[in-house]
This record gives C-alpha cells, sequence and structure tokens, in this order.
C-alpha cells in the first residue's frame, strides 16, 4: 500500500472533519496517511513575532519532506476555490515527479466550464469524483 501526503484545506470544522474522515478511510485500507492537521502546530504556542517566524518555518519544512516522503500526492480541490496553500504543495509534489491524484466532489468549477488548467492538466485521470472511486484507483499502488 502506499504512503500518502494529503493536502487539503484545514481552516474549518467541517474541513477538519472531512479531512478525519477520509483518511480514516484510507488508513482502513491499508495506506499510511500523513494528514499536516494531526501534527504539532507550533504556532499555537507562539508568544512573539520571532517565535511565530520560527514555527512557520518549522511547518513549512516539516509538510515539505512529508512529500518527499510520500508515494503518492493527494489534494483535495472541493470548495469555491482549491486552497492555496495545497495547490503549492501539488506544485512541488508534481515537480518532484510524485504521483498526483485529485479528489473533487464539489460541482462548482473555475473557468469556461471546467477547472483550471494548472490543476486539472497535470492530474489528467487521476482526478477522482468520489470517495469510492479514489479508494478504487488506490488499490494496487
Amino acid at each position: 500500500m502506499a504512503s500518502i501526503y494529503f493536502a487539503a484545506p484545514l481552516f474549518c470544522k467541517a474541513e477538519l472533519d472531512f479531512n478525519a474522515y477520509l483518511a480514516d478511510i484510507l488508513r482502513k485500507n491499508g495506506h499510511e496517511v500523513f494528514l499536516p492537521q494531526e501534527g504539532t502546530n507550533n504556532l499555537i504556542h507562539a508568544k512573539c513575532e520571532d517565535a511565530v517566524r520560527q514555527a512557520k518555518k518549522e511547518i513549512f519544512q516539516d509538510d515539505i519532506s512529508h512529500i518527499d516522503a510520500a508515494d503518492v500526492f493527494l489534494i483535495i480541490l472541493d470548495g469555491r476555490v482549491p486552497d492555496e496553500g495545497a495547490c503549492f504543495e501539488f506544485g512541488y509534489a508534481y515537480a518532484k515527479g510524485k504521483l498526483c491524484i485529485g479528489l473533487k466532489t464539489d460541482v462548482r468549477v473555475s473557468e469556461n466550464g471546467d477547472d483550471n488548467i494548472m490543476l486539472s492538466v497535470p492530474l489528467g485521470d487521476g482526478l477522482f469524483r468520489s470517495i469510492p472511486e479514489l479508494v478504487n484507483a488506490l488499490e494496487g499502488i
């Protein structure tokens, strides 16, 4: 089974709950999942500007190292627009030659009835529209 870096928005309870739900499904299917929201967030404990700056650097480096170590990069594309942090991570993973896949259950699109080509082209046939579709595609990886 695959080690998966899970890139998604994580700024409200609904996003956090969905991410945890999907990560649990992937783990029950035998995958190792790195979900950034589960990590230690030193920003919470940072009290001064220097500590905040250092915590941000540590979070960035930790996420980059987990992308480097992953077999598969998964980006969640639901929402009015995709999360900008997840998009950066996606570009990094793609440039590193990682197998990149996406999940988009949202019917909204960004331009001319389609998704942004900077996301849809690199994903190609690796964009899935449901959790069962995603799980089936990950079988054997």
